[in-house]
């Protein structure tokens, strides 16, 4: 093959396709389940600490170390096979060993998962789950004494799968031992790769359902502050009509109130963001379970919409709210903008007035200096013309008192019209 003619990711995105399969299993078989996510900024950790982790995990069975940069890794430790996977959150650890323990959900079936090890996690244990997969008896109500006996009666779920392959059943309620239980029930010919993949999608499901309803309590935080920055702003939009307040002053703490809901937003973006997608994920696993009812028993479907939802309508509304409080804020701040521009074309038309006011004192002051030019000009005139024409006046015996008379209307026309000439050679465009 011509490597050049392919693009240089092709190979390493059809490969991203085949990274994660889900194992096969076979039952009898017990799976221990754990994600780890760190409480702040995980999207941005350090993963060469996951690594690190999960590399003391494997020293501790003799398992080859994980190499750099891994996303995934799969190894036999003991008697389990190890699977380990990074996510963009959060880092996920199955154990799948053969056979069930002697006591239903025995916590002793994670020591392959020892606490002393879980406590040095880089994260927090966001997700614990131990699912049991047994075979399905040909009587399916015998089964019923046992879930009974495993699980809470009250937020019980017990449901067929893929076209009613198999059982699964829990109760979502965390044991004493720290741990979610499940238990699926496999028909017999149910093949290695069908129950893989039940399990895997009930493990994805708890996981991301952890995760997806981290953004509650973010949201009920979130909801107190914008019940106060609420009322901030309603108290603003009233005082908007209030005339003896500068709507330069109002604007300003308009602005602090947007810049403050912006850097809210910023803060709870990724998060909104994160469990919508992580909602989305979970809703896809219950819909390719495919699921049915059984006996009469609470369905994943109705369970999920009686306590899951709720929490995710809240979040859902928050960010709603968020976003709203946003708008108005904008609507608000152009609304003020409006306002100092009307009273700044105020302020502009006064002063145009006042200019042409003083346009035409300065006018008038120019005309009135304008004669006394005139005047002062033709004073000087007649003075240097009578110089000039005395001679000829006294020679023609006319005195120089009535020369100067005669002289004066004269120059006066001529200064007018000169000065008249320059002024309108100074006003053509």
């Amino acid at each position: 093959m011509n490597d050049s003619l392919d693009h240089p990711l092709r190979y390493g995105m059809v490969n991203e396709l085949h990274a994660r399969p889900s194992a096969r299993l076979q039952a009898p078989c017990t799976v221990v389940h754990l994600a780890f996510k760190e409480p702040r900024d995980a999207a941005n950790r350090d993963r060469a600490r996951d690594l690190a982790h999960l590399a003391a995990l494997t020293a501790r069975h003799g398992a080859p170390s994980p190499e750099s940069g891994a996303s995934h890794y799969a190894a036999a430790i003991g008697r389990h096979e190890l699977r380990w996977e990074s996510h963009t959150e959060f880092v996920s650890y199955t154990a799948i060993a053969p056979g069930l323990p002697p006591r239903a959900f025995d916590p002793a079936a994670a020591e392959v998962f020892p606490p002393a090890w879980q406590a040095e996690a880089p994260g927090c244990r966001i997700a614990a789950a131990i699912v049991q997969v047994d075979l399905l008896p040909d009587d399916p109500a015998g089964i019923e004494p046992l879930l009974e006996r495993w699980f809470a009666i009250e937020s019980l779920t017990a449901f067929q799968v893929l076209d009613e392959a198999a059982v699964v059943a829990g109760d979502f309620r965390i044991d004493p031992a720290g741990f979610m239980r499940f238990a699926v029930f496999v028909r017999p010919e149910a093949g290695q790769g069908r129950i893989g993949r039940i399990v895997q999608r009930v493990l994805e499901l708890e996981t991301y359902r952890a995760m997806a309803m981290l953004g509650l309590p973010r949201s009920r935080e979130l909801s107190a502050s914008l019940n106060a920055m609420d009322t901030r702003l309603s108290a603003l939009m009233e005082g908007m009509g209030d005339a003896a307040r500068p709507a330069e002053a109002v604007l300003d703490d308009l602005l602090d109130l947007s810049a403050e809901l912006e850097g809210t937003a910023v803060r709870h973006s990724f998060r909104f963001g994160a469990t919508g997608a992580y909602e989305a994920i979970v809703h896809d696993r219950i819909a390719t379970l495919r699921e049915s009812r059984f006996r009469g028993r609470q369905t994943l479907t109705e369970f999920m919409t009686r306590r899951f939802e709720p929490a995710m309508r809240t979040v859902r509304s928050a960010r709603a709210r968020l976003q709203a409080m946003l708008d108005r804020t904008e609507r608000a701040g152009e609304l003020l903008r409006t306002r100092v521009d009307v009273q700044r074309s105020a302020q502009n038309q006064a002063l145009l007035a006042s200019m042409d006011a003083r346009a035409d004192l300065q006018l008038r002051l120019q005309h009135t200096v304008e004669g006394l030019s005139v005047v002062a000009i033709s004073y000087y005139a007649v003075g240097l013309a009578g110089y000039v024409l005395a001679p000829m006046a006294a020679a023609a015996g006319i005195d120089r008192v009535w020369l100067n008379a005669a002289l004066v209307p004269v120059v006066v026309l001529l200064t007018w019209a000169a000065l008249r000439r320059i002024r309108r050679r100074l006003h053509q465009p």
